[in-house]
């Protein structure tokens, strides 16, 4: 399987994160990519096919904050790297502000997600990454592996969080759809419900998003992805949420993942982006689902026996010292 990474994925680090009222070390660090690397070998540099497929899924203004952000934040004469405090009450978005402070808050939500003077050049080449895969797989590549990091279903068409800048799952489903493919389905299998690819094909009977995720009653993102979430307009019934609960092990997850892939069958997908999440694993440090390194296979086995051409997008996963074994038994069940 051809595997796609540009090492500029490496330069965004940001220090620290809120997390539980306090600040600690960012858990999306470098070092999950380098561990993923030292597991599956060597990866292919992406072409770089512009900001077009970006724009083609990302506001235009929020993509030039992405770029600006951090620049505007040291010439407001703030140390470190831009993070937010401010957000306003649903459906109060202002549209025209100036100060970085009420840009981040208008473009992010929540704390968690820094942005530094390297994280547009990082997210921009974890785009890429995805693109290539998913060109590999138009040209006729059976599957394709992006590392994708930072990685992107919690990013929206114009906002970021949960260590997401740009939605790499979301790019590649809309570069099939522009070259020809009918229908897309994407496949989120990370433990956090994909807010943004949801909201980005909300209202879209083209992509049908369907997602296993911890209950959100529970766990982050909180206010997406329960099972009444069905899609609006031409979207009603392109999405498809399975939330599951903390402690879930191999075999509920495998059930409620061939609920999934039936209704993908059912909707006639030509193309199939899986979002793919390690933090499922049983010793993530966020998480409490209940998998361990073996059952990756076993789950990526029952996706490519559906037999629809697989672009591989990766998404989360913070056990670092676990995580290239078990990024490695998920290729290998393909």
């Amino acid at each position: 399987m051809r595997r796609f990474f540009d090492p500029r994925q490496l330069l965004h680090a940001p220090a620290r994160e809120l997390h539980n009222g306090g600040f600690t070390d960012y858990a999306e660090t470098p070092a999950r990519a380098e561990a993923i690397l030292a597991a599956i070998g060597r990866a292919e540099l992406p072409e770089d096919r512009g900001e077009a497929p970006i724009l083609a899924v990302h506001d235009a203004g929020y993509v030039d904050f992405l770029k600006t952000a951090a620049a505007r934040w040291a010439d407001a004469g703030r140390p470190g790297d831009a993070v937010g405090y401010v957000w306003p009450v649903v459906g109060r978005r202002p549209l025209k502000l100036d100060r970085i402070d009420a840009l981040i808050g208008q473009y992010s939500f929540d704390a968690s997600t820094p942005i530094t003077a390297q994280t547009w050049t990082s997210a921009y080449w974890s785009a890429q990454s995805a693109l290539a895969a998913t060109h590999a797989v138009l040209a006729g590549d059976r599957a394709a592996f992006a590392l994708c990091r930072p990685p992107g279903h919690h990013a929206g068409a114009d906002y970021y969080g949960g260590y997401c800048h740009l939605n790499a799952a979301a790019i590649a489903a809309q570069a099939a759809r522009d070259a020809g493919v009918a229908k897309v389905a994407i496949l989120d299998i990370d433990y956090h419900h994909g807010n943004g690819t949801q909201d980005i094909f909300w209202t879209r009977g083209d992509v049908l998003y369907a997602s296993l995720h911890a209950d959100p009653a529970t766990d982050y993102p909180f206010y997406w992805g329960h099972a009444d979430e069905v899609g609006e307009a031409e979207g009603a019934g392109a999405t498809f949420n399975l939330p599951l609960p903390q402690g879930t092990g191999l075999d509920a997850f495998r059930a409620a993942q061939a609920r999934a892939l039936d209704t993908i069958a059912t909707f006639g997908a030509e193309l199939l982006v899986v979002s793919f999440g390690a933090d499922t694993y049983a010793d993530d440090p966020i998480s409490a689902f209940r998998l361990q390194t073996p059952d990756y296979a076993v789950l990526a086995a029952d996706i490519a026996a559906v037999g629809t051409p697989t672009v591989i997008v990766m998404e989360g996963g913070y056990a670092v010292n676990a995580l290239g074994a078990n990024v490695a038994s998920l290729l290998s069940g393909f």
